[in-house]
């Protein structure tokens, strides 16, 4: 039987990450990137870590890609200066922050998929020395934010081009798994269109880490938008993108109860693993033990699933759970563990908790 190591000076529960693997991850879709000519812009959401950002642009990545202004703020404070901001920014307080944020760095762009946003983003960039680049978002499958066809991504490039402050700078979108020829089509008749109005299209952005290893087969793309690659999670592996090596942040949990035949309770619940199940049943994968089953959460509680005549644990022990979503546990915790060989070093998470 394989048991994960006990890391005794730990409390539990907590999340440990094995920075040989992080390398792995990093290096190795960059240079998948590099091969195919791709721009590769990794989203911080998933550590929201600078130290981590820092890595991925030492790699060789373009540029990062945060979620909210707080997680682009924070970023900025620690030195990264090439920013793509994927969400619609709304209200004088929040065009205040970005203003400011566009003021000290090299680099901001920002998305946007209609019209009273660009409105906004043009009263507060009217007086700027240099344009707020803006990317058109589309929505290709995704079934999220973004404009709906083609001929509405030209029409608000061609507002965008219209007024003060403000410069069209390409498409972006985030697709559905599997929707790379929806992306390249869509991406394609809007190109066409954008030329027949002399407006240029220079950036092509999509993303997504269940399609990563295809990023080159889609048509018309530029720059490639990825986050959960650099730890994986139980959810990519479901779907063959990795293998549990590849897992590089797993929760270090402990067994504190073994109540009955084939149950057993750890002190991992919902406010570390978190209640996403990305189309999955149970909420992590116990490393070590495939016959046991993680299929309940509470607040402080998980519940583990075996066979009644098996006895996989002991009180006391602790054991390693590749969660879901990784991403999501990220933003529950102040501090992770990272591991190298025998060292372990404990950092922030800097970014957490940025919902603004």
């Amino acid at each position: 039987m394989t048991r994960s190591p006990q890391y005794s000076e730990l409390d539990t529960p907590c999340a440990v990450i094995n920075l040989d693997t992080v390398d792995r991850n990093v290096n190795a879709y960059q240079a998948y990137c590099d091969e195919h000519g791709i721009a590769l812009r990794p989203h911080i959401k998933t550590h929201k870590i600078p130290a981590f950002a820092q890595q991925q642009l030492a790699a060789g990545a373009k540029g990062i890609t945060c979620q909210k202004i707080g997680e682009a703020e924070v970023m900025a404070d620690a030195g990264l200066d090439d920013i793509l901001l994927t969400y619609n920014v709304i209200g004088s307080r929040k065009l205040s922050r970005l203003r400011a944020l566009f003021d000290r760095v090299k680099s901001l762009r920002v998305v946007a998929d209609n019209a009273a946003v660009v409105e906004g983003l043009s009263r507060a960039f009217a007086d700027s020395a240099k344009p707020l680049e803006i990317l058109v978002e589309c929505d290709t499958g995704g079934g999220r934010c973004g404009v709906q066809t083609p001929d509405d991504a030209v029409k608000l490039a061609q507002i965008i081009e219209d007024l003060p402050g403000i410069k069209f700078a390409g498409l972006m979108t985030y697709p559905a798994a599997g929707g790379g020829a929806k992306v390249g089509g869509f991406f394609g008749d809007a190109m066409a269109k954008l030329d027949e109005r002399g407006i240029a299209c220079p950036i092509r952005s999509s993303g997504g880490t269940p399609d990563m290893w295809k990023a080159h087969e889609v048509a018309n793309v530029t720059e490639h938008r990825i986050g959960t690659y650099i730890y994986n999670d139980r959810s990519l592996m479901a779907r063959d993108v990795c293998g549990e090596d590849d897992c590089a942040l797993r929760v270090l949990a402990e067994v504190v109860s073994l109540p009955a035949p084939g149950r057993a309770v750890i002190d991992a619940g919902s406010k570390v693993l978190t209640s996403d199940l990305l189309g999955l049943d149970g909420f992590g994968y116990v490393v070590g033990h495939p016959e046991v089953d993680v299929v309940g959460l509470s607040e402080e509680h998980g519940v583990l699933q075996f066979e009644r005549d098996l006895t996989p644990f002991e009180i006391g022990e602790r054991i390693e759970i590749i969660p879901n979503h990784v991403c999501v546990v990220s933003n529950m915790l102040d501090q992770v563990h990272l591991v190298r060989g025998d060292t372990i070093k404990t950092v922030d998470v800097a970014a957490r908790g940025k919902v603004l």
